[in-house]
């Protein structure tokens, strides 16, 4: 039963009015005016309010401001008189869903209240739908009070709207898949699909059939035609997790999928189109891997359109105890018991620690927590931390030089180079010192194109 709050100062159509609409199946509450309104405001939830724009010595748009105040969900119908029009059109431009004129048509009335009852409930499903969604995905995880985490959402609001490809890179456990999805759902393609698949987890020619598809007979064991994740995330996005894992041979295929936008299906010699907005990630650095021969240059420039860097969370430690409430919240209830407060040693813990596993480890290391600990605080005590091992801190490309031959050592002396000047050979001969037909032969000494 819907509940309706009727404001109208006149006695006798304030009565009538609630009988009536009571006679309808709503539940009515009546008040002569803007301080009787305010107080029911304050004691009970309603669905919708009524409320005339003159009521005696009051005006009816302080009702209506009291309602966005206290109850902005409630749905606002205001009364006037034939003169006042223009009164009632100023209180939709401030959030009143409609208005009649007076005398008042109760049937009328009636019509129009379960039409923006009806919108209400539709708004109402679209936020459980978006909370759901949230928790489902996991996006309701993301915190971020830092400046440095602030930046990267701040990026992704500006890139999600694009169809760009784009890589991010960091530390295995700092939220890349999360981030993925949020780009996702920021995005145009948010009502497609949204595919993930670890490329590392599996060999290339599983990897290709995956992505690619395959047709009837192509393999044994393939006993019918079957889609690829290109094709299955047509019109969507598409995240492959560990994208520096594949194969030198994979890379060229994936390489001519992103120029072509079509796919080639295992066993199969048509080409098919697709739609699909490409977000990779790794948490290697593409660029030493470029450098050492190990992933392809022009993949890595087709791949590397919009580079997103997650820091780890040693770096960001702002956000420690932040990310632990919302998981001792999110676990809590899960579990169905009550919300336990850290203690002040235990978040001194939290934040000192470097977290190699960063907020993947934070997040085991609360759950752990909270399964050993039922009462309503966690202590130092409770939280226990793999203190062994060393946060994960990539080795700068001159460790071990001492090993390395003077041949690629200059081989990787020119590609760094080269890749600073965006492949500039003039002007990468220039930095080098060299002439221009002097680093073409040894570009093609060292057999890079």
């Amino acid at each position: 039963m819907a509940r309706v709050l009727f404001v109208e100062d006149d006695e006798a159509l304030r009565v009538t009015q609630e009988l009536y609409l009571r006679q309808e199946g709503f539940e009515v509450t009546a008040a002569p005016g803007r301080g009787v309104a305010r107080g029911e405001l304050g004691r009970q939830v309603f669905d919708a309010v009524v409320t005339d724009l003159r009521l005696g010595e009051e005006d009816g748009m302080d009702v209506l401001k009291d309602v966005r105040e206290l109850q902005p969900e409630a749905q606002v119908l205001v009364l006037t008189g034939y003169g006042s029009v223009d009164s009632a059109v100023a209180a939709m431009k401030e959030g009143a869903y409609d208005y009649l004129t007076k005398p008042v048509d109760p049937e009328e009335l009636v019509r129009i209240l379960h039409k923006a009852l009806e919108l209400r409930s539709l708004r109402r499903q679209v936020i459980d739908l978006r909370d759901r969604f949230a928790r489902e995905t996991g996006l309701d995880r993301i915190v971020a009070v830092s400046k440095a985490m602030q930046g990267v959402l701040q990026t992704i609001e500006k890139v999600a709207g694009s169809d760009a490809t784009v890589l991010i890179e960091g530390e295995s456990g700092t939220g890349k898949e999360l981030m993925a999805r949020l780009i996702h759902q920021k995005s145009g393609r948010v009502s497609g699909p949204f595919l993930a698949i670890n490329c590392g987890a599996m060999p290339e020619n599983l990897l290709e059939s995956e992505l690619f598809g395959h047709i009837r007979g192509s393999f044994t064991g393939a006993h019918k035609n079957q889609k690829g994740l290109f094709e299955a995330a047509d019109q969507g996005t598409l995240f492959l997790d560990e994208v520096a894992e594949i194969s030198q041979g994979f890379q060229v295929k994936l390489l001519r999928t992103l120029q072509e936008h079509t796919i080639r299906r295992v066993g199969d010699t048509r080409e098919i189109k697709v739609d699909v907005r490409l977000i990779a990630a790794t948490n290697q650095n593409l660029t030493r891997l470029v450098r050492e021969g190990r992933f392809r240059q022009d993949l890595f420039f087709r791949v590397k359109v919009i580079p997103i860097t997650l820091p780890p969370l040693r770096e960001h430690r702002e956000d420690i105890i932040p990310l632990a409430d919302s998981f001792t919240a999110r676990l809590s209830n899960r579990m169905g018991r009550r919300k336990p407060e850290l203690t002040e040693a235990a978040a001194r813990k939290l934040i000192e620690h470097d977290w190699p596993g960063n907020v993947r480890e934070l997040e085991n290391s609360l759950e752990r927590a909270l399964i050993f600990n039922k009462g309503n605080i966690i202590d130092a005590g409770d939280l226990i931390i793999e203190t062994c091992l060393p946060a994960t801190c990539e080795a700068p490309p001159e460790s071990g030089s001492w090993r390395v031959s003077l041949p690629d050592m200059e081989k990787r002396h020119i590609l760094d180079v080269l890749s600073h000047c965006r492949q500039n050979k003039m002007k990468a001969a220039e930095i080098l010192g060299i002439g221009y037909n002097t680093l073409w032969r040894k570009l093609k000494k060292y057999g890079v194109q």
